[in-house]
């Protein structure tokens, strides 16, 4: 039971997002394949390899063997590509993209969380060229995600510097704790996947969200509340809903998400060549 009222004698406290399927319908990263196909970034067979992975992801959810291949995939695939001018095309095609596959749930309960006043923080595998714009628009209070290796000029090299997965997320949440002063027994947090267990077992009040077969099992085990979130909707309709205005992310970080993040840099480009045509 979501507790309403925050004791603000006691220590601060907040609340752990996940984003693909907990937060969003689909992955954050992978949305934008079709737009690399059009752009002519991809050729028709790694559109085809991209959408399979993203089946894969949305049936049942990737093991720890193929989240792994999915970063070598993405990381390579974002290589060479400008990170302000990913920046500048992710803000123009951030909502036709993301708003349609925002859970209406998700968002009534971000809005709970902050009512509270507890932070909320997303948590996500994804980069801040999607994850941040994404937070700034539901009101979170930080972002943790992945980073890769900006080289010097100012191209993605397709190292990643910081992989927010796995164990490296519930450390990152235990060090948000000690800076920000968060009691963690009192905090929440929210996943769809086995692989965000560290995450879960970090805080006092895990819940698993449309979660896959491995961490519905360890919910029931552990008496975890199970959450069914599925009717997305879009973000500019759910806005006006939010009580508290969008606050910048202040933990952020480059992404894997680059990769998705370039498909808006492929129509950019697209458009400008057709323009000089």
């Amino acid at each position: 039971m979501l507790n309403l009222v925050e004791n603000h004698s006691l220590p601060r406290t907040a609340a752990f997002f996940d984003l693909d399927k907990t937060v969003i319908a689909k992955s954050s990263t992978l949305t934008f394949s079709k737009s690399f196909y059009q752009g002519g970034l991809i050729n028709r067979r790694a559109a085809l390899r991209t959408a399979y992975i993203q089946f894969v992801f949305l049936a049942g959810g990737a093991d720890h063997d193929q989240m792994e291949r999915m970063r070598k995939y993405l990381s390579s695939m974002c290589r060479g590509w400008n990170v302000q001018q990913v920046k500048e095309i992710v803000a123009e095609t951030l909502h036709d993209l993301i708003d349609p596959i925002i859970y209406d749930e998700a968002a009534s309960l971000i809005e709970q969380h902050h009512k509270a006043g507890r932070d909320v923080v997303i948590v996500s595998t994804s980069g801040a060229e999607v994850v941040e714009p994404i937070g700034d628009l539901l009101g979170a209070d930080r972002v943790v995600a992945t980073r890769m290796v900006v080289g010097e000029d100012g191209c993605f090299t397709g190292e990643v510097e910081y992989y927010a997965y796995g164990p490296t997320k519930a450390e990152a949440i235990k060090e948000l704790a000690a800076s920000e002063g968060y009691d963690l027994a009192r905090c929440y947090a929210y996943s769809d996947s086995a692989t965000d267990l560290p995450m879960l077992e970090s805080v006092g009040h895990p819940h698993a969200v449309n979660p896959d077969r491995a961490l519905r099992r360890e919910a029931v085990a552990r008496s975890w509340p199970i959450l069914d979130f599925h009717r997305p909707v879009r973000l500019k309709q759910r806005l006006p809903a939010l009580s508290v205005p969008p606050r910048p992310a202040l933990v952020a970080a480059a992404a894997i998400g680059a990769a998705a993040a370039t498909a808006g840099l492929v129509w950019y480009a697209s458009r400008r060549r057709a323009a000089a045509v």
